[in-house]
Formats: C-alpha cells, sequence, structure tokens
C-alpha cells in the first residue's frame, strides 16, 4: 500500500504471489468426508523452501511476529505483527528501521537465492489491520484459504 506507513506497530495482511500466478509453491488436496470439507496443502520443493523462511523470519528479526500463513499454489498469505523498530538479529553494520516491504523482500531475496531464479511476481499485496474484527476475519481467511481455492480470484489451473 503506497502512502502506508510500515514502521508502525501493528499487524498486516500480506500476499505475495508468483510471476504469472504460476502453480509452484504447493497443490490442494483433501475432499468432503461425511458433507464436512477437509482440504490443506501438500507443498512442493519451491514450497518448503518458502516455508523454510517464513519461518525463520521470527528468529531472524526481534521486531517481527509471524502469526498465521499459507502457502497455496501460486500465492502465500502472512498475518504479520510488527513489535516495533528493530534491526536483524544478525549484526548488522547499519541500524536502518526494519518494514514491511523490507521484510518481504528479504523473504523473497532468501527463496530466489536457494530457488537460483526469480519466481515472484513484483511487490505484494498489503492490508493493514485496522482492529481485533478485521484481524480474526483475516486469520479465518488464511485458514480456510485451502477450502475456498478452486472459488479464489487468484486460482489458476496451471
Amino acid at each position: 500500500m503506497y502512502g502506508a506507513d510500515y514502521n508502525t506497530v501493528g499487524a498486516y495482511f500480506i500476499t505475495i504471489c508468483t510471476k504469472n500466478r504460476r502453480c509452484l509453491l504447493s497443490r490442494i488436496v483433501g475432499d468432503d468426508v461425511l458433507g464436512v470439507p477437509s482440504y490443506s496443502t501438500d507443498l512442493s520443493p519451491l514450497g518448503e523452501i518458502a516455508n523454510t523462511y517464513i519461518n525463520q523470519l521470527n528468529n531472524f528479526y526481534d521486531c517481527l511476529s509471524v502469526e498465521k500463513y499459507v502457502i497455496m499454489p501460486n500465492h502465500i498469505h502472512i498475518m504479520l505483527i510488527v513489535l516495533g523498530n528493530g534491526t536483524p538479529r544478525t549484526s548488522s553494520p547499519t541500524k536502518q528501521t526494519q518494514t514491511v516491504p523490507h521484510f518481504v523482500s528479504t523473504f523473497k531475496r532468501f527463496c530466489n537465492k536457494e530457488y537460483g531464479e526469480n519466481i515472484w511476481q513484483r511487490g505484494f499485496h498489503d492490508h493493514i489491520i485496522r482492529n481485533r474484527e478485521d484481524y480474526e476475519e483475516h486469520l479465518k481467511y488464511i485458514l480456510e484459504n485451502p477450502m475456498h481455492w478452486y472459488y479464489d480470484e487468484l486460482y489458476s489451473e496451471e
């Protein structure tokens, strides 16, 4: 979101897409058991790498908490909590403020290095969480996203 103050403590719902919405990260598995839908994601090798780096964000930054996320076939949704201004836990020659765009950029860069190519669409989509209801609505969206994949606006059969 242009014009947003990403230095502010708060929660952010982030969506990162693959280039051309290619289904590279996972596949949706499951079915309706006794009329109750049960769907989950089965991560590809590229999805496993993304999963590793998402989990490492909590360890690398003292000012960040990854609350929930889902790795869909061609995109990732992440609920990030920015706890304050901070620097990476590793030693760094500069003391710059870490922002949401920095977190996303770092995540993509580490993944791409291991992939050997850039698989990500430029930029990312974000939503600044405004209140408790908004937070709970977006957490529910993350949890239920695999179940709604075939109706998702980012759905692709590729």
